[in-house]
């Protein structure tokens, strides 16, 4: 994803959404009169990332918008020690996995998605999304695994390369394209059966 920016002698220049996340953290850090509007840039950067990849751990929007809101709190606390190494994404999403593991063992939880968290799943993905395709993506997502989702939503939403969700997730690299063929099969048969019906 690239972003237009506007420099001094107004000439545009392209910014990758990894470069606006590491702007915007600087800010944080350095200007406490541009913290707010810093703050404001960074969560539209990143809130559907973190949200959707909490939520798919966490399988409670309630909880995934506490993980959101938790990240973006630690974010800003964090921000003075931060050193870019070009992922910013990723140290991001490693953070909100840290706190949705730390609220599943608080809360013991699991189990499938609720048609309404699986509906702002979707929200996230597409906010077009007729009321039709959103129940055939409810009942999609619902036929995967932990894993599986994941890896989906990491790919899918948050733009990540399968290498980059190997190293994130702690998983070997053929495991991470093992389980997102496996998905996409599962996926591709649900709706090869959807259209026959």
């Amino acid at each position: 994803m690239f972003i237009i920016c506007r420099t001094s002698a107004d000439n545009a220049r392209t910014e990758t959404r990894d470069d606006a996340i590491d702007r915007c953290i600087a800010a944080l850090a350095s200007e406490e009169g541009a913290a707010e509007a810093a703050m404001n840039e960074l969560y539209g950067l990143i809130a559907s990332s973190v949200y959707s990849f909490a939520l798919s751990i966490l399988k409670n929007s309630h909880d995934a918008e506490d993980v959101l809101h938790d990240c973006c709190v630690l974010l800003y606390s964090a921000a003075g020690g931060y050193r870019s190494a070009g992922k910013p994404l990723a140290w991001i999403l490693t953070i909100a996995r840290n706190l949705a593991l730390k609220k599943l063992r608080e809360r013991g939880r699991s189990g499938l998605l609720s048609e309404e968290e699986t509906e702002r799943v979707e929200a996230v993905l597409s906010p077009d999304l007729s009321p039709e395709d959103r129940t055939i993506i409810a009942l999609c997502l619902e036929e995967l695994n932990d894993e599986e989702r994941q890896i989906v939503l990491l790919h899918a939403v948050s733009g990540f390369r399968h290498r980059e969700i190997a190293a994130f997730l702690r998983l070997p690299l053929p495991t991470v394209l093992s389980k997102y063929n496996r998905a996409l099969k599962k996926l591709r048969k649900l709706l090869e059966g959807e259209n026959r019906e």
